[in-house]
């Protein structure tokens, strides 16, 4: 079983920025898509961003395109979230996600949806105090 390691999370203020990591230690590491997602207390989880590893393809929420950006590094089989101008509103439990050994059409397609990956981590805490 794949394991998905995330770090990175804690308490920031408004305005502030922070780097999650996701280590995604599969063989595969090149052909898969990635997903950041996270979950507010009493909310449904949500995919935030995206990446297509073969080729970095990348994909955003309306909620965080400009603030939050998704990058890779392949040799250390990590995916990125860099979090900037952080809100309140971004107060969640942060996890990664993976399809392994796919095609960049599907992560175009679903790469963004939360409920088509069946890997994932446990996640960290990102709290944004006002």
């Amino acid at each position: 079983q794949v394991r998905l390691v995330e770090s990175g999370g804690a308490s920031v203020q408004a305005g502030g920025s922070l780097r999650l990591s996701c280590v995604a230690a599969d063989p595969t590491f090149n052909s898969a898509c990635i997903l950041w997602l996270r979950q507010a207390s009493g909310k449904p989880p949500r995919g935030v961003a995206s990446i297509y590893t073969g080729d970095g393809y990348t994909d955003y929420d309306d909620s965080v395109k400009g603030r939050f950006a998704i990058s890779q590094d392949s040799a250390e089989k990590t995916v990125y979230l860099q979090m900037d101008r952080l809100r309140p509103e971004d107060t969640a439990m942060y996890s990664c996600a993976a399809r392994f050994n796919t095609s960049r059409s599907w992560c175009w397609s679903f790469g963004l949806s939360q409920s088509a990956y069946a890997v994932r981590g446990r996640g960290t805490q990102v709290t944004v105090d006002a």
